[in-house]
């Protein structure tokens, strides 16, 4: 997404905001610090209510599980082949665009929605910008959040209707710039305890040069609190995510209303004009059974689902 915006660092946290004293935040306190990502020992039995239960959402082979939506296209037509996989990464490419690529944007959405989570992935740019993309997206992606349904975006809808952490890839220049950033198409959010109307917020993130993988994790609590983690360390917090208008065009009216808070919506990776490769993806669902009397009790939920327990 396109970044105008002046520059504000907040203060560098590694650990969970406080919501509540459990478990739960012990578990988001180590997310946070860089133990996330992986699994609990062959040790550990599936009634360890501290086993953590990653989602893989990419399987390495195909992208069974994911829809593409493209600017200019229907929802499910994967244009020119834009998201494909190869040596186990996720791909986003612009080869078969004719050499143009007329504003054709697009995101692939994993097909369930989630509410409190924890998602993990690498990604990494490289190559070249594709000719005639906007300039602001040279090494330029993302992971949406809190998107909408793919399936209500019209055809020639540029962005969904959600929150972005947006990744930038330093250009060899020296000058800074951050990546983790925060874009609102179709939102806002509140930002250092008030409401902030800017369209993105630049993170405290160091700047990665180069076609180096960078590791990042997005904390989502439903409209309440979101955190970007890079390489293990928390470059922004924001919190009360919630729909307002801007930035996003040729929507269907009907998906928008102001002020409506974002408790929940699909994920989905972002093709934007340069290529770039995803790999890892995987998903902490942090919404599940909170009775520790049943066998599908984790310490480490913060949403209870009564529904789950069994």
């Amino acid at each position: 997404m396109l970044m105008r915006t002046r520059r504000f660092v907040p203060r560098r946290q590694h650990a969970i905001t406080s919501l509540r004293t459990t478990g739960a935040i012990a578990l988001l306190a180590i997310a946070a610090t860089g133990c996330a990502v992986g699994h609990a020992s062959s040790s550990t039995t599936a009634r360890d209510p501290d086993r953590k239960e990653w989602i893989e959402l990419f399987n390495g082979r195909n992208l069974d599980g994911w829809t593409a939506k493209i600017a200019k296209h229907d929802v499910g037509d994967n244009y020119a082949n834009t998201f494909r996989v190869a040596d186990g990464m996720i791909q986003a490419r612009y080869d078969g665009y004719g050499g143009s690529y007329d504003a054709q944007f697009g995101h692939l959405y994993y097909d369930r929605p989630y509410s409190y989570y924890l998602v993990s992935h690498e990604y990494r740019f490289v190559g070249e910008l594709y000719p005639g993309a906007p300039s602001y997206t040279l090494r330029n992606s993302g992971l949406m959040i809190h998107s909408q349904d793919p399936r209500t975006m019209p055809r020639n809808q540029n962005f969904p209707i959600s929150i972005e952490n947006q990744y930038l890839g330093g250009l060899g220049d020296g000058r800074p710039r951050s990546t983790g950033n925060m874009c609102s198409p179709g939102t806002m959010i509140d930002f250092a305890g008030k409401p902030d109307t800017r369209h993105c917020i630049n993170s405290t993130s160091k700047t990665y040069d180069g076609d180096q993988w960078v590791l990042a994790e997005t904390l989502v609590l439903g409209d309440s609190i979101v955190k970007h983690i890079i390489n293990h360390d928390t470059v922004l917090v924001y919190t009360h995510p919630r729909q307002a208008a801007g930035v996003v065009t040729n929507i269907d009216p009907a998906q928008l209303t102001e002020g409506k808070p974002l408790r929940s919506g699909f994920i989905a990776l972002q093709a934007e004009g340069h290529p770039i490769d995803f790999r890892n993806v995987r998903l902490l669902n942090l919404e599940g059974c909170m009775d520790p009397k049943a066998s599908t009790y984790k310490r480490y939920y913060v949403k209870s689902n009564p529904a789950a327990c069994h």
